[in-house]
């Protein structure tokens, strides 16, 4: 896939002031700070279509973009740490779970983990809601530029032995570098996968 447009459309607080179930969308969310806009940028090749900061929590909205005119990508809040207070997080959570729980057009979750680390408590208990809610969710391990490619390959390896401890079949996983482009293609063609047998497909107008 190409990406020949990106606008941005709309932010809200409420998936019901979503734009209209009309195109197939794909949510990206992740930790705070885990290069979430970033990589963003880099899928759309658009510096600035996603506010990038060195303070986490910078996303605080459900943020539209149109792409090629025929799918929506999804920029959500952060989840975990965030400099807000307890009450503002909880708004988070709820605005974001209801969005994810609720939105009939929602195609696929792309989740994004810091490949730099070992396995966060905070994204391992995102996954479990993920699957007790049967929300489909890709994984998109991110700053692979970072490391190593023995560090690539050894995280990457033993982040899949640990969730393979309780989990029967792993979700499709990406490896990605938004400094670098990586991942970007293999992304965007399994959007392109998942757009060709979307049910949102033929409502376009």
């Amino acid at each position: 896939m190409q990406v020949i447009s990106a606008q941005f459309i709309t932010s809200n607080t409420d998936y019901l002031k979503c734009p209209p179930d009309k195109y197939p969308e794909f949510a990206f969310i992740g930790r705070s700070n885990v290069g979430k806009s970033s990589l963003i940028n880099s899928i759309t090749f658009h510096k600035k279509l996603a506010k990038t900061s060195q303070t986490p929590g910078k996303t605080q909205l459900i943020n539209h973009f149109l792409i090629n005119d025929n799918w929506y990508l999804v920029d959500l809040p952060g989840y975990g740490y965030a400099q807000v207070s307890k009450e503002k997080r909880k708004e988070f959570e709820k605005m974001i779970l209801d969005y994810l729980i609720n939105r009939k057009s929602l195609t696929c979750l792309f989740l994004l983990v810091d490949l730099r680390l070992k396995p966060q408590p905070v994204d391992i208990a995102f996954m479990e809601r993920m699957a007790e809610e049967q929300i489909p969710f890709y994984i998109v391990f991110t700053k692979a530029d970072k490391l190593s490619q023995k560090q690539v390959d050894d995280n990457f390896k033993h982040y899949q032995e640990f969730l393979l401890q309780s989990w029967e079949a792993l979700p499709k996983m990406f490896i990605t570098s938004a400094e670098k482009h990586q991942g970007r293609e293999e992304i965007l063609a399994s959007i392109q996968e998942l757009i060709d047998s979307s049910p949102y497909k033929s409502r376009k107008s």
